[in-house]
């Protein structure tokens, strides 16, 4: 038992001159993710590709609501058969919206995730590049990370060769 507790605190004072030429640093991905321009012109990749359809689902759901006030306004006045054809269509036209709604949101997460995977790797390069080049032994990022010193932060060297590229 001694034997391993002087074993330990010897060991001890090796493992802190160790540590102590540990170099980390920091990337903060919510900085990048916010502010390099490829998450910018993913962002509009995507806006551009889904705006023909994200316009067709506003039409869809004006015509939706124009049958709904008809039918509270002239409901009334209608024959029945009028009205639960009217009723009818108004189902009909809810549901299928709901499942375009469902498909778009679907469409729409898969082709987000598709380039912010692309982006990801992109980033993890780049930090691994400034990471051997600036010779860490270490790089955490934001999301485990309680407090970092603005020494060890990587984030603008990051970004500005995200922007460089």
């Amino acid at each position: 038992m001694y034997r391993l507790l002087a074993a330990t605190a010897l060991a001890l004072p090796l493992s802190l001159v160790q540590a102590a030429d540990l170099k980390i640093g920091f990337v903060s991905i919510a900085k990048i993710l916010s502010s390099a321009p490829q998450a910018e012109s993913a962002s509009k990749r995507l806006e551009q590709e889904f705006a023909p359809r994200q316009k067709g689902l506003v039409e869809a759901q004006k015509s939706l609501r124009r049958l709904e006030e008809k039918l509270s306004k002239d409901g009334a006045v209608m024959s029945d058969s009028q009205r639960r054809n009217l009723e009818g269509d108004i189902r009909n036209q809810a549901r299928e919206l709901k499942r375009t709604s469902d498909e778009f949101r679907e469409d729409f997460n898969l082709r987000r995730n598709e380039e912010l995977g692309k982006f990801q790797k992109q980033v993890l390069d780049v930090i691994n590049s400034v990471a051997k080049e600036e010779g860490f032994d270490l790089v955490i990022n934001d999301s485990a990370t309680l407090y970092a010193s603005p020494q060890v932060d990587a984030t603008d060297k990051v970004l500005k060769r995200l922007t460089s590229r």
